[in-house]
């Protein structure tokens, strides 16, 4: 994109920020639009693509059946972001879609570049939750080629080349279905893990694949960084309490898989002290500052460490993984039982909804990491990781062609 990107309200207020192109947002009361202009080769967006999101060129809908994308979210900071980077909402432009009879999904329509979409957020999180979600969508929008399950997950660290940070996203190439129960000493599976679910379709195939070459996975994180920007600055100027921002490099703490979350000396109680691998409650819900867990315990990894020399803008640009996921209704909270899994089942990813849309809708899992799936979990980076996971969204439908 050029050197400016100017958003305004209205005419009522301007912010500039510096994102390798030029974009304008209006939102003026006749819906909200981003109108893309020329671009310099450092950030080029091909014509075709600049066509189709500036809003003269598209035409809205006049029924479901003109809808053939649709994102479904758990949480309302997911919701969110991705309600930030529609380029024109519909709904603010005055169009009513409705449902059909039996889906209880409410929706928000509006379009993200060439593509009419219908977002969606679930009433809880998991996979009946999930599937009940995705047989409305699939009811209400006969013509559905294309869900997303957009939001946050826990990621497996990785080692080497394959490490994975947090804020980094997660795109589904098969997922996995776990029914299975976290207790303190162990991941215990009611059965075992199923196969894969049902193949995704060729053409979700292809398009995935496309993203795990160089090429095509440096375009894609290029985009998601552009993007990334622009929720962040959508964000700010709507007064969201979520600003989206990045944590920091110093907050992105990976601890090894056996260095429980729980009270350490001198502060130690007779539970976590007491018990091999026992914990009590209170530090369930207590930061590792206020256990204080040991920093020196930390793993040193040499993706977060070539992040501490690159500029604030390089820092947040989100790196995006493809491969397995496991979506079940049990949180991992472990970092050996995470480790064990992903060895065993060769997973990147522990997320909650995916398997529940999986047979519903030919889908694909978008999910940014907003912790490491142990027991040092908690929920500062999910904002992030939202966002993350949004920008990424909106730069594979950017790739997508639909009938």
């Amino acid at each position: 994109m050029p050197s400016n990107t100017t958003i305004t309200n209205g005419g009522s207020g301007v912010l500039n920020a510096a994102t390798g192109g030029a974009a304008q947002y209006n939102n003026n009361g006749s819906g909200r639009q981003w109108n893309y202009g020329s671009h310099g080769a450092g950030g080029h967006i091909p014509d075709a693509e600049a066509a189709s999101t500036r809003a003269s060129s598209h035409q809205q809908p006049s029924r479901r059946e003109d809808f053939r994308i649709a994102i479904i979210c758990a949480l309302a900071l997911e919701f969110d972001a991705v309600s930030l980077l529609f380029d024109q909402l519909w709904e603010e432009e005055g169009a009513v879609y409705g449902r059909a009879p039996g889906d209880l999904n409410t929706y928000t329509t509006g379009r993200i570049g060439k593509h009419n979409v219908a977002l969606a957020l679930l009433p809880n999180m998991g996979t009946a939750a999930a599937a009940g979600a995705a047989a409305g969508v699939r009811s209400s929008f006969p013509c559905l080629r294309l869900a997303l399950i957009v939001g946050v997950c826990g990621g497996v660290p990785g080692t080497g080349g394959n490490e994975v940070l947090l804020g980094d996203v997660v795109i589904s190439k098969t997922v996995q279905h776990s029914v299975g129960k976290q207790y303190r000493d162990a991941y215990v599976l009611k059965d075992t893990i199923d196969d894969s679910l049902g193949r995704m379709n060729r053409d979700l195939r292809t398009l995935v694949t496309s993203f795990e070459t160089e090429r095509g996975r440096k375009i894609l994180q290029t985009k998601a960084s552009e993007y990334l920007k622009m929720l962040q600055s959508g964000a700010a100027r709507e007064g969201y309490s979520q600003d989206y921002r990045y944590p920091g490099v110093a907050k992105d703490k990976l601890f090894p898989p056996d260095y429980q979350h729980k009270h350490h000396p001198p502060q130690a109680c007779a539970v976590c002290i007491g018990e091999p691998g026992g914990f009590c409650e209170e530090a369930v819900h207590a930061s590792c500052a206020d256990l204080r867990c040991d920093e020196n315990q930390t793993v040193s990894r040499q993706s977060l460490e070539k992040k501490r020399r690159m500029t604030p803008d390089d820092m947040q640009r989100p790196r995006v993984h493809i491969g397995r996921i496991i979506s079940g209704d049990t949180v991992m909270k472990s970092g050996e039982h995470r480790d064990r899994i992903a060895q065993q089942h060769k997973v990147i990813a522990f997320e909650m909804e995916g398997a529940g849309a999986w047979d519903e809708v030919p889908c694909i899992v978008v999910k940014g990491v907003c912790d490491y799936a142990d027991s040092h979990k908690n929920q500062e980076w999910q904002p992030f990781a939202a966002a993350t996971a949004a920008s990424v969204a909106k730069a594979v439908l950017g790739r997508y062609v639909s009938d």
